[in-house]
């Protein structure tokens, strides 16, 4: 149902971004930030879901900095080539495409616009919500939160964790909500990866429980 646009960072960059949107008039814009698959078949059918619940969706495509067209499986081959990725893209050049993504959706809608990411784009949903100016953002399972749990949100945000989750401690977490006790972190009996459908790790009553307080929480704000 989507389309692919293409999008300038501050810095120049051109970059992919997938858009999905909603029959109707739209209640926002929201950015949808990837994994370290790449915008793949799974986060264009988020992106298509949140169209579907009434927001005009952009998954912007962070690997066209080191790689275009990047859409990888998680086997082992695909997450070893989606981790070598990540590290080769500066965190600061990935939040001006998140940006230049909320701007263009804002740009579309004439309505404010969020953000929500998973794993990888999890982290990028928070520093989104300390670098940028989104209406709100919410974070799935953001494995590097912590590293920058002392930078303070400009925007309302709504963090989901999973209780089994191997990659994260929950001291990392814990070190966000100590310094953001206003932060809503909210915990699910799964492990990481829990609302990707596409994977072993999926839990469908941990991912309709972080959808419905998901939208609950993005249209409180938009």
């Amino acid at each position: 149902m989507g389309k692919v646009v293409k999008l300038q960072a501050s810095d120049s960059h051109l970059l992919d971004a997938y858009v999905a949107e909603p029959d109707g008039k739209p209640w926002g814009g929201l950015v949808v930030v990837q994994e370290i698959f790449g915008v793949n078949q799974h986060i264009r059918s988020v992106t298509d879901r949140f169209a579907q619940e009434g927001y005009f969706s952009v998954a912007p495509a962070l690997f066209d900095r080191v790689e275009p067209h990047v859409e990888l499986t998680d086997g082992g081959e695909g997450m070893q080539k989606g981790i070598a990725l990540a590290q080769k893209i500066n965190i600061e050049d990935a939040v001006k495409d998140v940006e230049a993504a909320l701007q263009y959706a804002a740009k579309e809608t004439g309505k404010p616009a969020a953000v929500v990411g998973y794993c990888y784009g999890g982290t990028l949903a928070w520093l989104a919500a300390t670098r940028l100016s989104p209406a709100a953002s919410v974070g799935y399972y953001g494995g590097q939160i912590g590293r920058f749990a002392q930078e303070t949100p400009r925007a309302p945000v709504l963090l989901h964790f999973g209780k089994q989750d191997q990659h994260i401690p929950q001291a990392e977490v814990a070190k966000v909500h100590a310094a953001h006790p206003e932060v809503e972190i909210d915990w699910y009996n799964a492990g990481h990866a829990f609302n990707n459908d596409n994977r072993a790790s999926y839990d469908e009553k941990a991912s309709k429980e972080a959808m419905a307080r998901t939208l609950a929480f993005l249209n409180r704000h938009l």
